[in-house]
């Protein structure tokens, strides 16, 4: 289905502990769908929370365009903001009865 996914990030909550998050579809053939929170983290905090299942991603913005999630840049050198993605410590709230 093409151009079914927006180009730019959408901010929402969690539904377990109502941080705001960036969400968006990252990448164009195999995309992630990532889920980030959206305070930005300065590079110590970097390597202090990021694991193989837990990625970094810079977060592009400019006066005149949607923010935007991108790969990190290779050279982490980049004046882009970096965000992390969420990992919620409450469990979901049961969504039915049953």
């Amino acid at each position: 289905m093409r151009g079914s996914r927006a180009a730019g990030a959408t901010t929402t909550r969690c539904p377990s502990c109502g941080t705001h998050l960036i969400t968006q579809w990252v990448g164009r053939v195999a995309a992630l769908h990532a889920r980030c929170d959206a305070a930005p983290i300065g590079p110590e905090h970097e390597q202090l929370l990021r694991t193989p299942d837990r990625l970094t991603w810079c977060l592009v913005t400019g006066r005149w365009r949607e923010p935007e999630l991108r790969w990190r840049c290779p050279s982490r050198q980049c004046t882009h903001d970096v965000v992390i993605e969420h990992h919620c410590r409450q469990p979901a709230p049961p969504s039915t009865l049953f």
